[in-house]
């Protein structure tokens, strides 16, 4: 008998039922923040242009990266960095076929999130210090 019900049901898990796995979550974070660290080299870049053309270069690049939202895309690439790299070192276990049972890849992935925000809290301290 044919399936009467087929037009009616998703062909595959979809993401209202599926959830990612947090290594799977981590991945993509990678790949986000490899791609997000650029907004940050970038006004980094523009203020240490800004620093060698004119003062009035420098000012105004100064006043942009001080302002709230400079420091925010800066704390956010500090984070994203820290991510990035962490991440990073996990990778190169997996190259060397360690860490890929299900348990320890959670692990690993609790341990790249926990210590992103405690390196770039630490970062503030030592910034602001």
């Amino acid at each position: 008998m044919a399936d009467v019900n087929r037009g009616n049901r998703p062909l595959s898990p979809h993401l209202q039922v599926y959830r990612l796995p947090l290594p799977a979550i981590t991945s993509i974070m990678t790949r986000i923040t490899g791609h997000a660290l650029v907004a940050g080299v970038l006004l980094l870049v523009w203020w240490l242009v800004a620093a060698v053309s004119s003062p009035g270069a420098f000012a105004a690049a100064d006043w942009v990266l001080r302002s709230w939202i400079g420091f925010l895309v800066m704390l956010g690439s500090a984070w994203a960095l820290w991510f990035h790299l962490l991440s990073g070192i996990r990778h190169l276990f997996y190259d060397a076929g360690m860490g890929l049972e299900i348990e320890d890849a959670k692990r690993s992935s609790w341990g790249i999130i926990i210590g992103s925000v405690a390196l770039t809290v630490l970062s503030l301290i030592i910034f602001f210090i």
